[in-house]
């Protein structure tokens, strides 16, 4: 009896690899939104990855995660690397291409909760009302990933959070279209009261320069 009963086991488990193997071998994830302000707003703010924490769905989960910056201070070549509870895992993202205002392509790899290396693509485009910020990842499935995805939907899990974090991302760019309205403000109001300060005072005569 135990015999046959694991020569059942054994046959659906080779019957459930069969049918895992068939799934997929890569995947997708990709949400949009338009934001606020011109593309290199919003590029600024995925570029620099010290200016993640105002946006990133991931980034305040963990109220003690260690974060480090290396490489380059921002675009090709700048790391961040991040270590915190189960919830955001242990791992690093490294950009790798960036061109300016236009698109970002960065690096994915996860250590924890299990290894994993993905590529994410950020796409901006002017819009009328502000700009369209177009965010995608893209990755391979192994043998353990398929088998997670026949019980999680990777798309509905992983797009939640990334509309969350374009949902930051509006607020963020909203902040800075504000900040940058606000100076601009302040610097014509200088230029204006520097010119009032040069100009003669009202009913004031101009004094006449002798002849030589």
């Amino acid at each position: 009896m135990f015999k046959k009963i694991a020569i059942g086991v054994v046959a659906v488990l080779v019957l459930f690899a069969g049918f895992v193997a068939t799934r997929p071998d890569t995947f997708t994830v990709t949400r949009s939104a338009t934001v606020p302000g011109s593309p290199d707003i919003a590029f600024g703010l995925v570029n620099d990855f010290h200016q993640w924490s105002r946006w990133s769905p991931w980034d305040n989960v963990d109220p003690n995660l260690k974060r480090t910056f290396g490489g380059a201070e921002s675009g090709v070549g700048a790391t961040y690397a991040w270590t915190g509870n189960d919830d955001v895992g242990e791992g690093q993202m490294t950009i790798q291409e960036a061109s300016a205002n236009e698109s970002i392509r960065v690096k994915l790899e996860f250590i924890k909760p299990f290894a994993s290396t993905s590529t994410t693509t950020f796409t901006f485009k002017p819009a009328d009302d502000g700009t369209t910020v177009n965010w995608t990842m893209t990755g391979d499935h192994n043998l353990i990933s398929k088998a997670m995805c026949l019980f999680m939907d990777m798309d509905k899990m992983v797009g939640k959070d990334f509309e969350k974090g374009l949902a930051s991302m509006k607020t963020a760019a909203q902040a800075e279209v504000t900040q940058r309205a606000e100076a601009e403000a302040a610097r014509k109001a200088a230029e204006a009261r520097a010119a009032e300060q040069a100009a003669p005072a009202e009913g004031t005569p101009a004094v006449a320069t002798p002849a030589p």
